[in-house]
């Protein structure tokens, strides 16, 4: 056999070793290397009786098994080799830069929201795989993605302020088309009323929120900019729950309740400088039990309030260790209870669990 013959069978057998390992199943797990010593994190801290427990943070393919490692094992490693790929062609690490904020999908999914990236992280635990879409309409890509929510038919919207639009996407992430072109000026905060069938987006430079059917046709837009209730000063980031809407109110230091049909009915939070006050809020959401969740990105803390807006609990502060932020953004809940928050400078996702009461 001839050297250039062999350097084929070499090249063909170790492709196929690659496409075999790249099938072997991989898992799921909250725990990159360097943080499994948190486990068993609460808040409150003991003696007082735990309400909060840390679940665990996303970063990216560091999340799943050897198969989705940043870094190549010692096959891909030969490979590279064979064929003539140095160092230098080795890929860039696929985890998150500038997470934003995310949902939980109907089949247990967590998507997330990345400005940095330009795309939507998709964190399949039943997969054990890690997906990235980045393809918008038109021939688009993503630009600046921020706000997503389940829209009708197992479709995902995602708003991207800088495309100006809402884009739909298909369960698999692929394009169907977008919503609100020519009608939007910075899109950000996103969420949708599934009994109702309207999609609320908050325009941040118009200062008030758009509704759209699910096919997309403009149905109403309500407030304007000011500060009296109703107002808004930069709405950002928006949660649908309990047939009521969250709007988190940027500039006015405040979190606004309305009903489906835009009538304000609750204020959560006030401007301030203690613990407990809002300076910037960012993320809004509500648990199953009706508490609101704000993140207050200029302290960079988690604050918890309960139905009546009471002030109950505060996580983080700044830094990188376990239950410390640095300028989040996003958060979210679901069905099991889990607090999701993007700790966009951390390039991660920190989660919770609430333990009731």
């Amino acid at each position: 056999m001839s050297m250039k013959k062999r350097h084929r069978v070499i090249i063909c057998s170790l492709t196929v070793l690659l496409m075999a390992c790249a099938q072997t199943p991989t898992e799921m797990h909250y725990f990159p290397q360097g943080n499994a010593s948190a486990e068993g994190r609460v808040w409150p801290a003991l003696p007082d009786v735990p309400r909060y427990s840390f679940v665990g943070q996303l970063v990216g393919e560091q999340n799943f098994g050897a198969a989705e490692q940043s870094q190549p094992d010692a096959m891909t490693k030969v490979f590279r080799w064979v064929v003539g790929l140095g160092a230098g062609a080795e890929r860039e690490p696929r985890v998150l830069l500038r997470p934003q904020t995310g949902m939980v999908d109907s089949q247990g999914r967590i998507l997330v929201t990345d400005v940095g990236r330009g795309a939507i992280f998709v964190f399949d635990a039943k997969a054990g795989k890690l997906f990235i879409w980045n393809r918008a309409d038109g021939g688009d890509t993503f630009a600046s993605p921020i706000g997503i929510a389940a829209g009708a038919n197992g479709e995902i919207l995602v708003a991207d302020a800088d495309l100006q639009r809402v884009v739909r996407l298909g369960p698999g992430g692929e394009p169907l088309g977008s919503i609100g072109n020519g009608q939007l000026q910075r899109p950000t905060g996103l969420a949708r009323d599934p009994a109702g069938k309207h999609i609320y987006v908050a325009d941040t430079r118009q200062h008030n929120i758009v509704v759209f059917n699910d096919v997309g046709t403009l149905i109403r837009k309500f407030g304007q900019q000011g500060t009296r209730p109703g107002d808004f000063n930069a709405p950002t980031y928006l949660s649908f729950t309990h047939n009521k809407l969250y709007i988190t109110d940027t500039l006015n230091s405040r979190v606004q309740v309305f009903s489906t049909d835009g009538q304000a009915l609750n204020t959560f939070g006030k401007r301030g400088l203690y613990v407990g006050n809002l300076t910037r809020p960012k993320g809004v959401t509500v648990d199953a039990d009706g508490n609101v969740y704000i993140v207050e990105s200029y302290y960079d803390h988690l604050l918890i309030f309960n139905p009546t807006g009471e002030f109950l609990l505060a996580i983080g502060g700044t830094g990188a260790s376990v239950g410390n932020f640095y300028l989040p953004a996003g958060t979210w809940s679901d069905d099991q209870g889990r607090i999701y928050v993007a700790d966009m400078y951390n390039g991660r996702v920190m989660i919770f669990q609430y333990l009731g009461g």
